[in-house]
């Protein structure tokens, strides 16, 4: 972008720059600390300048939004055409308590619904089973039937309304509850919109939610990739998930290289299914947390589509625009969150959710400043959006595409995080000789990831723990004695109850040889290597429970155990 004689004049500034001002500045005043560098540990310079991206290649590299490599966005007029889509995860309780909350959210203008599941759910397990007691409705919604399904979304057409779903192991049966209640309201099954997570991969490397091993697990995902492709094509069928990998204590180059991989090793497995790439891709979506260092994580995003495209288009050979599109949501960061001073957190989450803006998501949820304590409240879910709405209608964020595109820092930064990135996807392909797929599969099985994501959260707790990492009200700036009660959200031991009674009457109701009928065919369709969508379809409505259905698949492939070593 520069040539050799403006380089040279810039050299010859900075030079002089140093010691007639800085240096002067320095002897007098000092700087704040020794230590300047992000989150992630990535060193900062203490001024960019056009010597820092010398070798851009502004039309290869950066391009215009909406054109290859997007690395300034995936669409040409981003938020002026349309804001992103403001999701906040709901759910609690029964299916009756989430309703209320959805219907309330709506009311406040969100524009897009987000479901958690209770941890009974999560595992593909009924409520009434006596390893879910304790846990029904406890951190998300209770889901064991489409009768649940149904009062979820009583009121509400989901022609409508795109919907979230953050579940894994038993994500194929809340993907088919869904494709069932469409049918019930008469919704084409080509009309409905909505993002299911479905991510296992991940599950593997950094959530620990899982039923079976990981390669049916793979199997399970791609079976609802290849229904989607040619069933629901505005569904995502698979939400490739970075923000559990961050959570887990990556830095923000590992979150995107593994999520990257993952995401790949679908590409792969789908690829390997019959599919040709242009037919699913286009589907495919990406979930990426927003920590509090702005600039990094602005170049991440900025690097995650760059990488995306590149490797869409050489490797995988795309030719359509939108399967080299990578489009992700992006939740602010839960592990930054702090029970102490918890209005602190507003502010937090206020920085990573203009992040995510800046750095061009897609749809966004804001945490709730509470979440470090309890299940967000309903005062704390209003801050939480209207911290979006105030982003996006006040601060002039949403009004130019890109607007750190140029900036010698970001455009540095986004390089060097491609780079350290790149790296890393090109060694996992090597685990696997070759194949990302096999690699991401080796890499879980002997302990890759683990020892990666363990050796940062690691170095990350240290400097927390000697203040060198500052966390405002925690380690700085703390109160003895402080009281900051908040109002929190309970979730009554009578909510099991409620829940135990809905199960009961939905199984005295239906037809025992149907369900049945429905399990075997389910079974068979494993057997025989078939996609098992259209008979878990038929199971739900058949009102099979997520028990029943989780269970056949236990039975054939077995619970998975963990058994790395991370020593």
């Amino acid at each position: 972008m520069f040539d050799e004689e403006d380089l040279r004049e810039i050299r010859e500034s900075r030079s002089e720059w140093g010691k007639e001002t800085l240096d002067p500045a320095l002897e007098a005043y000092g700087e704040r600390k020794d230590r300047f560098a992000t989150v992630s540990n990535l060193g900062v310079d203490r001024i960019y300048t056009p010597e820092d991206v010398a070798d851009l290649d502004y039309d290869g590299e950066l391009g215009f939004p909406g054109e290859y490599p997007y690395t300034r966005g995936v669409y040409p007029t981003m938020y002026r055409g349309r804001t992103w889509t403001m999701r906040q995860f709901a759910g609690f309780g029964t299916a009756t308590e989430t309703n209320e909350r959805f219907q309330y959210l709506i009311d406040q203008g969100q524009t897009g619904l987000s479901t958690a599941f209770d941890m009974p759910s999560l595992m593909g397990m009924d409520s009434d089973d006596p390893m879910s007691a304790g846990e029904v409705g406890k951190e998300g919604v209770a889901v064991d039937t489409l009768r649940d399904m149904e009062v979820l979304f009583e009121g509400i057409d989901i022609g409508e309304v795109s919907t979230s779903f953050t579940i894994n192991p038993s994500a194929p049966v809340i993907y088919a509850m869904y494709i069932a209640l469409a049918d019930r309201q008469g919704v084409p099954r080509e009309e409905v919109r909505g993002t299911l997570q479905n991510d296992m991969l991940k599950e593997f490397i950094a959530q620990k939610e899982w039923v079976i091993p990981p390669e049916p697990s793979l199997d399970l995902v791609t079976d609802t990739i290849e229904f989607a492709a040619s069933q629901t094509p505005k569904v995502s069928p698979v939400s490739i998930s970075g923000y559990h990998i961050r959570e887990a204590g990556s830095t923000a180059v590992q979150e995107l290289a593994f999520t990257l991989a993952d995401g790949f090793a679908y590409v792969e497995a789908t690829i390997d299914r019959g599919l040709a790439v242009d037919d699913f891709a286009p589907q495919l979506s990406f979930f990426f947390n927003s920590h509090n260092s702005l600039f990094e994580e602005v170049a991440k995003f900025r690097a995650a589509r760059r990488i995306y495209a590149r490797i869409m288009d050489e490797r995988y050979d795309a030719k359509k625009s939108r399967s080299k599109q990578l489009k992700f949501h992006t939740q602010t960061a839960g592990q930054s969150l702090t029970a102490q001073q918890p209005l602190n957190n507003v502010v937090r989450v206020t920085i990573q959710a203009l992040a995510g803006v800046l750095g061009g998501t897609q749809s966004l949820h804001t945490n709730s400043y509470d979440e470090a304590l309890a299940l967000p409240s309903e005062d704390a879910v209003r801050v939480a959006l209207r911290t979006q709405q105030i982003i996006a209608e006040e601060s002039g964020a949403a009004d130019i595409v890109d607007p750190l595109g140029g900036s010698f820092a970001i455009e540095s930064l986004t390089d060097e995080v491609e780079a350290e990135a790149t790296a890393y996807i090109e060694e996992i392909a090597e685990l696997g000789d070759g194949s990302i797929r096999d690699g991401v599969l080796r890499g879980i099985e002997e302990g890759y990831f683990h020892r990666e994501i363990q050796d940062a959260s690691y170095e990350y707790q240290e400097r927390v723990e000697t203040g060198e990492e500052v966390v405002v009200g925690l380690n700085k700036y703390s109160q003895e004695g402080e009281d900051d009660r908040l109002e929190l959200l309970h979730v009554g031991e009578e909510v099991e109850s409620r829940q135990h009674d809905r199960l009961e009457e939905v199984k005295d109701e239906r037809d025992e040889d149907a369900v049945a009928e429905v399990l075997d065919t389910l079974e068979e369709a494993i057997e025989n290597d078939r996609n098992v969508m259209g008979p878990i379809i038929d199971a739900v409505k058949a009102y099979a429970t997520m028990g029943e259905i989780m269970t056949v698949f236990e039975d054939r492939y077995g619970a998975y155990q963990e058994t790395i070593g991370l020593a």
